[in-house]
């Protein structure tokens, strides 16, 4: 079972589950879902390891390890911290 941090509200998730529907209920805005918009960007603070690699969508909009748009992020395992 994999923890996702929100600022201070926690989430379990299970291993190598999306992230964005978790992101969008704790009131991060969605837009298009499919890594276009950018809309859904999140600061990872802890754990980018444990996300899933970097999307062509996400690459193309210049993110990073650090910088994820939560639409197309997986968590592998393990905690991941982030803020919005």
């Amino acid at each position: 079972m994999a923890k996702l941090i929100i600022d201070r509200d926690e989430y379990h998730l299970p291993d190598g589950a999306a992230i964005g529907a978790v992101c969008e209920q704790a009131g991060i805005p969605f837009c298009c879902n499919t890594g276009v918009c950018g809309a859904c960007k999140v600061e990872v603070l802890d754990g980018a390891e444990n996300l899933s690699e970097l999307t062509e969508e996400e690459k193309a909009l210049g993110m990073d390890r650090k910088n994820r748009l939560s639409c197309q992020c997986c968590i592998k395992r393990g905690t991941v911290k982030i803020t919005y």
